[in-house]
């Protein structure tokens, strides 16, 4: 019976040692470029994504640091037509700006 309990707690040890494993794995995963990160993830099997916390690990992974009331992040983007440049400072104060990230296809 001892062995038994030996041999039970070693193996839900060594369980929660490989799941710790893969979780940090996962989460290092998720802090690369996005084309690294797909790399990685083309090669994972899909029961990771049952068995492993990948929401919360995502959205801390990616979750970034703004908050409500914080302004936006600066950045420029080249229209539509590729006419010009647009930078998202320059309607500061002047009017509403949304940002749709997303595909209408």
């Amino acid at each position: 019976m001892r062995k038994l309990l030996s041999w039970t707690l070693k193996t839900v040890v060594a369980l929660v040692v490989v799941y710790a494993l893969l979780t940090a794995g996962l989460y290092w995963a998720m802090r690369q470029t996005m084309e690294r990160f797909t790399a990685i993830m083309a090669r994972v099997p899909g029961i990771a994504f049952a068995v492993l916390p990948f929401v919360p690990l995502w959205n801390s992974a990616r979750g970034g640091d703004l908050r409500v009331g914080d302004p936006a992040p600066d950045f420029t983007l080249e229209k539509t037509d590729k006419s010009a440049m647009v930078q998202l400072s320059s309607f500061r104060g002047q009017k509403p700006v949304v940002l749709v990230f997303g595909s209408y296809t």
